[in-house]
């Protein structure tokens, strides 16, 4: 067996997203602001840094105003469409209410923010970053966490390239690298798979609520630029989502005549019958939708997981030798759709302290300062204030939930703490049988307005090379036909917005579960909902996945 090399660095970073990046960039500001050496190196297992960013997404500048004050002037393409309009709709089938801003608190309005493609904000932040020495390696996946012989973390290595799907070595064939570093961050989004693991084997979640989840369905149109208004925002609760789900839908104009529209539908839903991908579908037929899209073109599309839980879900965020920083820890503001300025302070506050450790002399202990600092930072007030919403819209519904959390929010802003803090359910949980709830009939698509998942994953320009070992793994092979087909009619078939599952055959009485791995976005939903826990999302060779232009 060919032996891996090693590099050393002070910090490795997996994941350049805005945790990531923000992380990097902190931590080589204030090494050369102290005029000290620091090696820093990110690791990004899409093909390129932004390849696998997909966010709304409407931005909060207000972290990115404290990691580089002149980012409006330094050619930041977050800074081309500053957020003019907001309205906040109720759906009904073929209407729609308004929801005034006089009962929202005031910190839903998105008065400063900006809207774009988080995807291109992240290309831009990593050039920042390398101009300030920071070493990125896009495409290399670490697929494997290493430790010390005292159980701290070492670092990580990437994932061997050239492996064929039996696990025999292809002759393209190269072993993994393994990156060494005082301390390591992980910044993989949500549900890491080595975040996972850390998660597990320093028992960082026993002080916390079960994390909870959403999938947002996102596409890009093309529209008519007598309809295009840039900077205008909608956001829109109800249909067609009924009380078995929830969740909320966007539409956000943006540069270049397009608008970035998609669904979001809380992984807490009951209805094993639930597609999120039909429902998003069906959501662009309401008349109001429609008629804005009516002579448009869809030019891109993608799916991610996002992390609803909230503050009372966040795990501990350090461990011996590292910490989690971002989605992979879960800083998103549920009520505001925001978690990009969350994210990036998160490893902004690592940063500071690993500087500081080292610069001490220390290195693979725990980071106390991060944690310390977010108690006492604006991310974690902002999330308090907010802490209740998602719980009391999931206990009771859209209504009665919905003026519930308004007004707890209200009276949180204003200082008035509420004496407690709901909980959650892990979404794997939630389910009913198949045979108590209603079957759904999602109307076929007509290539025009609404589309199959097949022809949206081409647009992803998803790719996996398809010799190599399968990443959607089954802990046993048994229990999707032997258990959740008759219990649930496989919901896989369902909630993947991709097509990577299958039940075959079920017609001729030998129904097979078929795994067309290939499409596979990296949205981590058979991860979170799959009922038994059954799959494992393991990542894949590294530059796979999705390639998405300006998401």
């Amino acid at each position: 067996m060919s032996e891996r090399e090693s590099m050393p660095y002070d910090v490795v970073i997996v994941g350049a997203g805005p945790a990531g990046l923000g992380a990097a960039i902190r931590l080589k500001q204030l090494a050369n602001a102290a005029g000290s050496e620091l090696s820093v190196c990110v690791l990004e297992k899409g093909s390129e840094v932004g390849a696998h960013i997909l966010s709304g997404a409407v931005v909060d500048p207000k972290a990115l105003d404290e990691l580089l004050p002149d980012w409006r002037d330094m050619g930041c393409p977050m800074a081309q469409t500053p957020v003019t309009a907001n309205h906040h709709w109720i759906l009904t089938r073929k209407g729609h209410y308004s929801v005034p801003h006089w009962l929202l608190p005031s910190f839903l309005n998105n008065k400063g923010t900006y809207t774009g493609s988080l995807g291109s904000l992240c290309r831009w932040l990593a050039e920042q970053a390398e101009g300030l020495g920071v070493e990125i390696f896009p495409g290399f996946a670490a697929a494997e966490i290493l430790f010390n012989d005292d159980g701290s973390v070492k670092g990580v290595a990437t994932g061997d390239m050239g492996v064929a799907r039996d696990g025999t070595r292809k002759p393209d064939y190269q072993p993994g690298l393994e990156l060494h570093a005082k301390y390591t961050f992980f910044a993989e989004g949500v549900r890491g798979h080595l975040s996972k693991q850390l998660i597990a084997r320093f028992d960082l979640a026993r002080d916390c609520e079960p994390q909870v989840y959403g999938i947002g369905i996102k596409e890009l149109w093309d529209i008519a630029p007598e309809k295009h208004h840039p900077g205008h925002v909608l956001h829109t609760q109800g249909w067609p989502l009924d009380n078995n789900a929830n969740g909320g839908a966007f539409l956000y104009h943006q540069a270049n005549g397009q608008v970035a529209l998609g669904l979001v539908t809380w992984l807490s839903y009951k209805n094993p019958h639930l597609s999120p991908f039909q429902e998003m579908q069906r959501w662009k037929t309401h008349p109001a939708i429609a008629s804005l899209l009516e002579g448009g073109k869809r030019v891109s599309y993608g799916a991610r997981a996002i992390s609803d839980g909230g503050l009372q879900a966040i795990p501990k965020l350090v461990f011996p030798g590292g910490a989690l920083i971002g989605c992979s820890a879960g800083f998103l503001n549920v009520p505001r759709i925001k978690g990009s300025h969350t994210a990036m302070k998160s490893g902004m506050m690592a940063a500071e302290a690993a500087f500081a450790a080292i610069a001490r002399g220390r290195a693979s202990d725990e980071l106390e300062a991060y944690p310390a600092a977010f108690e006492t930072s604006w991310v974690h007030k902002e999330l308090s204030i907010v802490r209740n919403a998602l719980p009391l819209i999931e206990k009771f519904g859209m209504i009665a939930g919905a003026a519930l959390a308004s007004a707890t929010m209200w009276l949180e802003s204003w200082g008035i703490k509420m004496p407690f803090t709901l909980g959650h359910h892990a979404n794997h949980d939630e389910l009913w049988r198949a045979d108590l709830m209603p079957k759904i009939d999602y109307p076929k698509p007509d290539g025009v307005l609404t589309f199959d998942r097949l022809s949206s994953v081409f647009l992803s320009n998803t790719n996996h090379a398809e010799d190599q070992p399968v990443h959607l793994t089954l802990k046993d092979a048994d229990v999707p036909i032997a258990h959740n087909l008759p219990l649930y009619d496989e919901p896989a078939q369902r909630y993947c917005p991709a097509g990577v599952y299958e039940v075959v055959d079920a017609d001729k009485g030998a129904p097979r579960f078929v795994i067309n791995a290939q499409n596979c976005v990296h949205c981590k939903t058979c991860d979170i909902k799959d009922p038994t826990q059954n799959i494992n999302w393991v990542v894949p060779e590294g530059g796979g996945g999705p390639n998405y232009p300006n998401m």
